[in-house]
């Protein structure tokens, strides 16, 4: 699954300018402080496309704290999380 195939099949706007994020390789607690610092960084209308091996199950309360919107799509070999701002 690539970040357009995420934007279809999620609720986030699916015409923003995107940011890929892959942090599969990446060992706890690196996926969640790189995907906090990239969402630190990001325009209004961008979406950030997560990549992950797992759902971010400790990512979505830290998400909701600071008033993003998000959705998550799990494929055979990769977890997509699209994450904008609500």
């Amino acid at each position: 699954m690539d970040a357009t195939e995420a934007l279809q099949t999620t609720d986030a706007p699916d015409d923003a300018p995107t940011r890929e994020l892959d942090v599969r390789s990446l060992g706890p607690p690196k996926p969640l402080q790189n995907t906090l610092e990239t969402l630190a960084e990001i325009d209004d209308d961008e979406v950030v496309v997560q990549f992950n091996d797992r759902a971010p199950e400790f990512l979505y309360p830290k998400l909701d704290d600071r008033g993003f919107a998000y959705d998550t799509v799990e494929g055979d070999d990769v977890t997509v999380t699209t994450i904008w701002k609500a």
